[in-house]
């Protein structure tokens, strides 16, 4: 059985992704110019933690694509 996404399904996911993706280059850059230390470490293990969620709905969005090519 293939899965497919409704059309508005399919918007929210890229939604998603780009709202993600303008939340993980402001904390690239607020851990630049900040200068406390434990915040700086906050930041970018949030970063990092954005990123990974970021490729889990790319590949999510993917698999789904090539299910309606089938």
């Amino acid at each position: 059985m293939k899965r497919t996404l409704g059309l508005h399904e399919n918007l929210e996911l890229h939604e998603l992704i780009n709202v993600n993706s303008l939340c993980l280059t402001k904390l690239a850059t607020m851990s630049e110019i900040a200068q406390d230390l434990d915040l700086q470490t906050i930041l970018l293990d949030d970063a990092k933690y954005g990123h990974e969620h970021i490729q889990r709905l790319k590949e999510f969005l993917s698999y789904i694509g090539e299910g309606e090519q089938s």
